[in-house]
């Protein structure tokens, strides 16, 4: 591990978002196991919320898939991985309310939880396996589809 992958690790313990992911491990009777770079990694989780087939809480990472596959797939293990380094920054806990908000305000703009969602933006929405479907960004140049006469 990197120096900084110890600083999220050891951040995410102090501001409680670790030790909250550990418990909802437990209490879901997920198989816990070591991953890269400082992350725990949570297999079977089977409780009806969230929906996604992956989601984080500090460095861990609960998984709906079974022990061996979960965390098997390296790019959604990076777009969680994000998510982690997300709860440092954030100072732990306060990443859910303001995630909730994003997710709500992407709602309004876009119909879904993700498009609009700055986390979700930042760890790669293609990545964590969501469409990009906001239609009001402009990916190419100013003035594209303009033709000079």
């Amino acid at each position: 591990m990197t120096p900084a992958h110890r600083l999220r690790q050891l951040a995410n313990v102090v501001n409680l978002s670790t030790p909250l992911g550990l418990m909802v491990a437990v209490a879901s009777r997920t198989t816990l196991s070591r991953g890269p770079r400082g992350l725990l990694i949570a297999a079977g989780y089977d409780w009806k919320l969230p929906h996604a087939g992956a989601f984080t809480l500090g460095n861990v990472i609960l998984y709906r898939a079974p022990h061996g596959i979960a965390g098997s797939n390296a790019v959604l293990l990076g777009h969680e991985e994000r998510h982690s380094t997300q709860y440092a920054y954030c100072l732990g806990l306060p990443f859910l309310a303001l995630y909730g908000i994003a997710a709500g305000w992407s709602m309004l703009r876009s119909g879904n939880p993700a498009s609009n969602n700055f986390f979700e933006r930042q760890a790669g929405l293609a990545a964590g396996g969501y469409i990009d479907t906001d239609h009001h960004r402009q990916d190419g140049p100013v003035g594209k589809g303009i033709e000079a006469s």
